[in-house]
């Protein structure tokens, strides 16, 4: 444990200086390193002195620089990551940003949608939204995978909306790693029309088991 307040404040700036530029974080991010209040003052000296940013209430990062740019503005995926461990959460991607994030769509959309067992909230950047929103927990269950991704993509997209090229976009975004065990578990709440979509969209690949 710390005692010193310069000797707190060096040993986060030095936890953050070995993320480098980019991490995203909040004072739980330091817990072992002094009380949260301690931490909190720390990281508002730290903010002061312009060595890292706040980007939401309790949520920091230590800012990626660009040669014209300037300073380049948080990933979302990275806000998001922070948001969930800063309220013990699990988090979800969905809509337009769950498409984007397979390669369906380049463009990330202006408003970023994840879904979460956690307080629901909005995060403001530049022309993004961040939006938390409660979900149930079928919704999320097995967060982060890739079948649980794909689902919110075909939630997104309609049954009746889908092509065949979004299809190949799936299946080639599943295909890779692929485990039948996890693919069977990860769909087990999945809407009925979209785990017969999956099933038969990898069927060659699972029965290669």
């Amino acid at each position: 444990m710390f005692t010193m307040s310069t000797s707190i404040v060096n040993a986060i700036k030095n936890r953050i200086f070995e993320h480098g530029r980019g991490w995203v974080f909040t004072a739980h991010s330091f817990a072992d390193l002094d009380s949260y209040t301690g931490v909190r003052t720390a990281l508002s000296r730290l903010q002061k002195e312009r060595v890292i940013r706040r980007v939401a209430q309790g949520i920091y990062d230590y800012p990626k620089t660009h040669k014209t740019q300037g300073i380049l503005p948080p990933s979302v995926e990275e806000i998001a990551k922070a948001y969930a461990a800063k309220n013990g959460a699990q988090i979800q991607a969905a809509g337009a940003y769950a498409a984007s994030l397979i390669g369906i769509s380049m463009q990330t959309p202006d408003k970023v949608i994840f879904l979460t067992d956690g307080p629901i909230g909005k995060i403001k950047i530049k022309r993004f939204e961040i939006c938390f929103r409660k979900s149930s927990t079928k919704n999320i269950y097995a967060a982060g995978t890739k079948e649980t991704l794909s689902v919110q993509v075909l939630k997104f997209i309609k049954q009746k909306h889908l092509t065949a090229e979004v299809l190949t976009v799936i299946r080639e975004f599943l295909r890779k790693g692929l485990n039948k065990k996890d693919f069977e578990k990860n769909l087990q709440y999945a809407p009925y029309w979209i785990k017969v979509t999956l099933f038969e969209l990898m069927k060659d690949k699972l029965e290669r088991y």
